[in-house]
């Protein structure tokens, strides 16, 4: 069932009784307001919208990581995003708004072992392995939910991986036509099931953290 359906399904609950039952969780009080009541994990069935291309990237300790190893598995919550970036609706909104997701996951011990996040720097040169760990902090280290902080060794090596996601960039060149760094403006946060494939892509106004919730446990339940 696509977004628009999704949508318009709940709309219709909602209005035929559905409000009835107790508040939903909205999430972080920076979300988008919620004007309707998220349908039911496994009620409907997400798309298959795209493979994931690999790609060789590189931890916060500077190892080499195949995108596949990250992308497969496990339910993956995928994220572009600046270790600097200071925009309120940008990426720490997003980092907001999946620490809300990790918290409500982390009670559900099944569903816990069984989703893991990724967050990718669009700017090598500046986010390196190092600025990586620093950020990442404790979440890096975790045993209880595989969050995984990763960079890689120059923007022309990150360009391809950006272009296979449709992650819309601006790329910034130096004196001689070479690129630096990659910014990125449209937020946007990829839902992808364990067989690497995506099946949801949230702008801004979709970044609803129970809908997002949900279609993860939509997918756990396809098993």
């Amino acid at each position: 069932m696509s977004r628009g359906l999704r949508t318009l399904a709940a709309c219709l609950a909602l209005s035929a009784g559905a409000g009835t039952q107790a508040a939903v969780d909205a999430g972080p009080a920076t979300a988008p307001r919620m004007e309707f009541t998220p349908l039911p994990a496994g009620s409907y069935r997400l798309p298959q919208i795209q493979s994931v291309a690999d790609a060789t990237l590189l931890d916060e300790r500077g190892r080499p990581v195949r995108l596949s190893s990250v992308t497969n598995g496990k339910i993956t919550l995928l994220t572009f995003f600046y270790t600097y970036c200071a925009d309120p609706l940008g990426c720490p909104f997003v980092h907001e708004t999946m620490t809300w997701l990790r918290s409500r996951i982390a009670r559900d011990h099944e569903l816990a072992h069984r989703v893991r996040f990724v967050a990718i720097s669009c700017d090598p040169t500046t986010d390196t392995p190092e600025v990586l760990a620093r950020y990442a902090g404790e979440l890096a280290d975790d045993s209880r939910f595989e969050w995984r902080f990763l960079t890689a060794r120059s923007v022309p090596e990150l360009l391809p991986v950006i272009d296979d996601f449709g992650q819309d960039v601006s790329v910034e060149l130096n004196r001689s036509g070479r690129p630096t760094r990659a910014l990125h403006h449209m937020l946007k946060v990829f839902l992808i099931d364990g067989r690497g494939k995506v099946r949801e892509i949230y702008s801004l106004a979709y970044l609803q953290p129970q809908v997002m919730l949900n279609d993860m446990r939509t997918l756990y339940l396809e098993r």
